[in-house]
């Protein structure tokens, strides 16, 4: 019995200075920082490019043009720049996930607006009629693309291209050559056009960043209760209070009045912006708290081992197109929003590559498994603020393509370089 406790002990002494013991918990800050460039060095390079990026372009184009690019009135500008590209790289994001790609998200977007358009217009119905059945032509689309690509195994790039050329035909029955569908219902033009009463704004950024701050710090707390691996509570706290000063930072800038006539005061956040809030915070739980999200990063990292296990591959990869499509719907109103019409070209030309553009830059991989739904947030942001910033320089169209192209081929090749340096680090 001696010889067995003896042997106990020892077991225990070998484990307390394993690698393992030391990763089981983070005690300290420099612990959690070391620990944090590890995993730098290792490929995990998250959302840090996109965050570096931003800050250089935000400095960039207020050295350039500080009287302009940082007024009240052009962040306001900038957010509903960003607004449709963002929404739609949310969904995108959930299809790369599992390596694979829809590039008929734009065009559908296009389509769903023009559907909204035509059923307010047409059939006098309300914006809510108008609204849902947007949504459920896009959802529709989705299962469309699903089906191809899950049951009948064809490739989501010919599914997805074919239906990229096929949908800008139905957008053009719809609306007609040369036609234009305004949108002028009240609730609609808002999403783009309208804002909140400060008082209302102010109220908003304090109870989210109360509530962020509550959830992240309970989080802890039962992280810490589990004996589970957590960051030290400086580093939540610090973490906490740089969400909530961007939050209330960015309140007092929309909150100022930036209407160009002493005669007029136009002041607020745009109503988009609290319902991208909304959606940031759905996909976020849905991704990171739900077992449907743990499933997707599991077939995005490794598709015959999830299946294996016993994840519903086929099922799942439908699904991501549908919540694709569907998003895209949400994506078209907003545009429809921001240009007060529908046009036959609606969702074409640039938007698709614009979105995933922001998907890639943001921090998701190309190749599948890795990417939350605020890359789609940062990479949007990114995207607009180059569009933005080369706008008030007067730069010609061709540099912002130039530009922007050059951006996600450098997104794309630290994605890249990352996954070698991941694979190479055995993670």
């Amino acid at each position: 019995m001696s010889i067995d406790k003896s042997v106990g002990k020892e077991a225990a002494v070998r484990l307390a200075d394993s690698d393992f013991a030391v990763d089981r918990r983070v005690q300290d800050v420099p612990g959690a920082l070391r620990d944090y460039w590890n995993r730098v060095r290792a490929g995990d390079l998250g959302a840090m490019p996109a965050i570096l990026g931003l800050l250089g372009l935000v400095v960039l184009f207020t050295a350039l043009r500080p009287e302009t690019f940082l007024s009240e009135r052009n962040i306001a500008n900038l957010f509903t720049q960003a607004m449709p590209v963002t929404i739609l790289a949310m969904g995108l994001v959930f299809v790369l996930l599992l390596g694979e790609i829809d590039l008929s998200a734009g065009v559908a977007s296009g389509v769903c607006g023009a559907v909204m358009a035509k059923i307010i217009v047409d059939s006098g119905q309300p914006w809510y009629v108008a609204v849902l059945s947007a949504i459920a032509t896009g959802i529709v689309i989705g299962t469309a693309i699903g089906w191809l690509v899950s049951v009948i195994r064809i490739p989501s790039f010919v599914v997805t291209l074919a239906l990229f050329l096929g949908l800008q035909g139905i957008t053009l029955r719809l609306i007609g050559q040369g036609g234009t569908v305004p949108v002028r219902d009240e609730v609609i033009v808002a999403l783009a056009n309208r804002n909140m009463p400060v008082w209302l704004g102010w109220t908003m950024a304090v109870v989210v960043a109360v509530a962020y701050a509550f959830v992240q710090l309970w989080r802890w707390r039962q992280q810490s209760k589990r004996g589970l691996a957590t960051k030290p509570v400086q580093l939540v706290a610090a973490q906490v209070g740089v969400v909530a000063l961007a939050l209330l930072f960015g309140t007092y800038l929309l909150s100022l009045d930036r209407a160009p006539s002493p005669l007029v005061t136009l002041a607020g956040i745009p109503w988009g912006v609290p319902l991208i809030g909304v959606l940031l915070i759905v996909a976020t739980f849905v991704l990171g708290r739900t077992a449907y999200g743990r499933h997707l990063y599991a077939i995005g990292g490794n598709t015959e081992a999830a299946r294996r296990a016993g994840i519903n591959v086929v099922r799942l990869r439908m699904s991501v197109f549908m919540i694709c499509s569907g998003t895209a719907a949400i994506s078209g109103i907003f545009a429809a929003s921001r240009l007060n019409s529908v046009t036959p070209d609606a969702g074409a030309g640039n938007t698709l590559l614009f979105a995933v553009g922001a998907a890639v830059i943001g921090g998701t991989s190309l190749f599948g498994g890795r990417g939350k739904a605020r890359d789609a947030i940062l990479g949007g942001l990114v995207v607009a603020t180059i569009e933005n910033g080369l706008g008030l320089l007067g730069a010609k169209a061709y540099v912002n393509f130039l530009v922007t192209g050059g951006v996600l081929l450098l997104a794309a090749s630290i994605d890249a370089l990352a996954r070698r340096r991941r694979v190479s680090a055995g993670r």
